[in-house]
């Protein structure tokens, strides 16, 4: 496997920890808005909401050993995951100031020892190590889960040997770690300073690349940077944490959330406005049926803050206009970042998030975005009509052949409707047949493939069966961007195989 195709793995699994996200943010908004005051204090309810979502956003390290893990196996099963919690417990324990301070010699009744043990393992419990520990206990699980032992020790054979297998290595990883992990904390803390002192202008960059990277799915991996604790910035559980990040001083108020709050106007308007300008320059006998796609792509995009549907709609078929996109999306991030309008989100940038988010103490004038979204929702609509137009780009109901829109959105409801056990047999056709594939995987809205030789790939019958686009790793890696359902035919596919 090609090292793109194993840091794509790797993004992908950081998805199974951030799906959590969500319920986080569900809890402590709903908190927040029963008591915006008092955050608890004048209401059992909301004390206990806001407790129950922070129990999510203060063990994110923990989960991202066990998601990561559980997301990089072969076969997602839980004896992964179990691997992975094992591995973490043992890194951040054998890690732990205590722990540094018997192997130094030094006496913890002593009122200042936590000075005399470097920082770093004071910060062990963090989501960089709980990815670095998900990884290595998903490779041991992959290679060791099938493994049979002597009849004396069978119970012990297979998925029961994994996490002592995990155990024993972990204590060779907590070694090496306990020489290089000081050196290894100082370089990202000294990372993510030199991005803070960037500035608005840092968001800026982020937001630019975050986009940029979506076509081939790293984008995951760079979100981990910023969004959490792995380079001492973790712009989410800060903001999440509201009042509790104030008083712990993790959070400056206009700071924290800066590297969320410009993807609102751009998921929530930006986006729908060159919809509408695709629309628009649609030609005169397929506007209906653009108008159809468009609609419910930007309807989940203003809602939720799903925009992969109407990102691919252009990403490959007119590439300027998505770099154009990545290039208003940096801009978006400055804004909102420059002018301290901030709003957060566990899930996406869409409507659903911003409310809930709006009595959240970190969320500084977040209105402000409305109105920032809209102008973007004009800046979108123009840039994209000028340029289809000015280039001729064969956006969706401009394609040479009139067949193109009418196919995608007919299979497209074959999808919604129809049987996907019989889809799934359809694709694993396209792919190769079951000989051709080596992983089957999924995110939101993609089927993330291993094969053995990505040229077997059928491009043109994934797009006859709905496929919104087909994208190809090297010669090891392929992706399929099939929409929603894409967990569901993944799973039909691993079935089938």
């Amino acid at each position: 496997m090609g090292i793109l195709a194993y840091m794509q793995r790797i993004g992908r699994s950081l998805m199974v920890p951030v799906a959590v996200l969500p319920a986080a943010a569900i809890l402590l908004g709903i908190g927040y808005w029963i008591d915006p005051n008092g955050w608890g204090q004048n209401s059992i309810v909301a004390a206990f909401l806001i407790k129950s979502g922070g129990a999510i956003i203060d063990n994110m390290p923990i989960l991202f050993a066990i998601g990561v893990a559980y997301g990089m196996s072969k076969d997602k099963d839980g004896a992964a995951a179990l691997s992975g919690l094992v591995g973490f417990l043992v890194v951040t324990t054998l890690l732990s100031p205590n722990s540094i301070a018997l192997f130094n010699g030094i006496d913890t009744k002593a009122d200042d020892w936590l000075k005399q043990v470097p920082a770093a393992y004071g910060k062990i419990n963090n989501q960089f190590i709980g990815i670095i520990v998900g990884i290595i206990a998903a490779e041991l699980y992959n290679r060791f889960s099938r493994v049979e032992l002597h009849k004396a020790l069978s119970f012990f054979s297979g998925k029961r040997l994994v996490p002592i297998v995990v155990s024993v290595v972990m204590l060779l990883v907590s070694a090496v770690l306990y020489f290089i992990w000081p050196t290894i904390y100082d370089a990202l803390v000294a990372f993510g300073k030199y991005i803070k002192e960037l500035g608005s202008v840092g968001a800026g960059i982020y937001g630019f690349f975050n986009r940029l990277l979506i076509p081939v799915g790293l984008h995951h991996a760079l979100n981990s940077v910023f969004w959490f604790d792995v380079a001492g910035i973790n712009d989410i559980p800060n903001f999440l944490g509201g009042q509790k990040s104030i008083e712990d001083g993790l959070a400056t108020v206009g700071i924290t959330g800066r590297y969320q709050a410009g993807f609102f106007p751009v998921m929530m308007f930006g986006l729908p406005g060159a919809a509408l300008a695709m629309y628009h320059t649609a030609k005169k006998g397929n506007k209906d049926k653009t108008a159809s796609i468009m609609l419910a792509a930007s309807f989940a995009a203003f809602f939720t803050g799903v925009t992969e549907p109407l990102e691919f709609a252009f990403m490959f078929v007119a590439p300027v206009l998505y770099v154009l996109h990545a290039i208003l999306a940096g801009i978006s991030l400055y804004i909102a970042a420059a002018m301290q309008w901030i709003a957060g989100f566990g899930f996406s940038a869409g409507l659903v998030d911003m409310l809930l988010s709006s009595r959240n103490p970190l969320a500084v004038h977040w209105y402000m975005l409305i109105l920032q979204g809209l102008v973007f929702f004009v800046v979108y609509y123009v840039v994209f009509r000028f340029v289809i137009v000015k280039f001729n780009l064969k956006t969706p109901g401009r394609e040479d052949e009139d067949t193109t829109v009418s196919s995608t959105e007919s299979t497209q409801k074959k999808q919604v409707i129809g049987d996907t056990s019989k889809l799934a047999e359809q694709y694993l056709a396209v792919v190769g047949g079951k000989e051709n594939l080596t992983n089957i995987d999924s995110c939101i809205t993609r089927l993330r493939l291993g094969v053995n030789d990505s040229e077997l790939v059928d491009e043109q019958a994934a797009k006859a069966l709905g496929a919104m686009a087909v994208i190809k790793l090297g010669k090891t890696g392929v992706q399929i961007i099939v929409g929603t359902q894409a967990e569901k035919i993944a799973d039909e596919m691993k079935k089938l195989v």
